[in-house]
């Protein structure tokens, strides 16, 4: 992924995420409640459920509101009867898109994603249709401060296990496979260096670029109409967003 699209694509999030904590939260609390259900309330002994735990306090998620989470998945607050769905499609200019869902009404979340292709020059299509264009890894983002350097980085990241680490002008980019996400995620925060951005995603591996301005436009509505919907956990693409 181009380096000025993956820097563009996370601070285009994280204002979002900024503004709509409330709702940021909701999903979270959906995916640590599914973890809880499907492999227990222990993270110690649920690897799913430590890296939901993990990326729920890398977005500032209060514990209290974590807990009720996991207690919500054992069953003790009630059943959390969510299912996980993945929708594949194309974006104007063919931009490949993954939408990653949990939800308690298949219906209703098919029903909402394929309006928001359809009305944004896109079309859902099978499974399988665009997932090869991606690579499943744990990515944690850091910006470059005055406080840090590349070295430490560096350091910080071998020792927790890293599979990479990429330098770049805005800062660094931490890659791990997914089954190590929890825990060089973990090492980072402990060394005091702030994420400002962590989670298992699909990166892609080869981008496209939008030059037709209603084509930009529509795809950034498509995004923004995909993540405002609280069923919907993440929505992957490859488009080589220009800086803003």
């Amino acid at each position: 992924m181009a380096g000025h699209s993956k820097w563009a694509n996370i601070q285009h999030r994280k204002g979002r995420q900024d503004a709509k904590k409330g709702q940021i939260f909701t999903k979270l609390g959906r995916v640590i409640s599914v973890a809880a259900k499907e492999g227990g309330s222990d993270p110690t002994t649920n690897p799913a459920l430590r890296d939901a735990i993990s990326k729920a306090k890398a977005q500032n998620m209060p514990n209290d509101t974590i807990e009720r989470a996991i207690k919500r998945g054992a069953g003790e607050l009630g059943d959390a009867d969510y299912q996980q769905v993945v929708y594949e499609g194309y974006g104007p200019g063919g931009v490949a898109v993954i939408v990653d869902a949990l939800t308690e009404n298949r219906n209703r979340t098919a029903g909402d994603v394929r309006h928001a292709f359809d009305k944004n020059g896109g079309n859902l299509g099978t499974t399988g249709c665009v997932s090869y264009l991606f690579e499943k890894k744990g990515q944690i983002i850091i910006a470059r401060t005055d406080e840090i350097d590349d070295e430490q980085v560096m350091m910080v990241a071998i020792e927790a296990g890293a599979e990479d680490v990429e330098i770049e002008e805005e800062g660094y980019e931490i890659i791990t496979l997914p089954e190590d996400f929890g825990k060089v995620l973990e090492v980072v925060q402990n060394s005091g260096l702030e994420p400002l951005a962590a989670e298992v995603a699909m990166i892609p591996n080869t981008t496209v670029t939008l030059t037709n301005g209603d084509d930009i436009k529509f795809m950034n509505r498509l995004i923004d109409m995909l993540e405002d919907n609280d069923d919907i956990q993440n929505v992957y693409n490859n488009w080589d967003m220009p800086d803003e």
